[in-house]
């Protein structure tokens, strides 16, 4: 994992699963951290377009469905 720690408030991306058959592809959606429960384990407010979601979410280094990631830097 990075140097980076979560922290309530932090602003990581959480990985949509999307559909079993991709009519909707795996996307990254915007998420803010809402409880921390480890350096790799959290609760994260995702942000889709239908509506808020609240997830229990593992850390990946890499996009994963289900997981949170921190923000590539442009």
């Amino acid at each position: 994992m990075s140097e980076q720690k979560p922290s309530v408030g932090r602003i990581v991306h959480y990985q949509a699963y999307g559909t079993p058959n991709g009519e909707y592809p795996s996307v990254p959606r915007a998420a803010i951290v809402a409880e921390v429960y480890s350096d790799t384990k959290v609760k994260v407010v995702v942000f889709n377009p239908t509506g808020l979601h609240f997830n229990d979410s593992e850390y990946s280094e890499t996009p994963k469905p289900g997981h949170w990631s921190w923000p590539p830097r442009n």
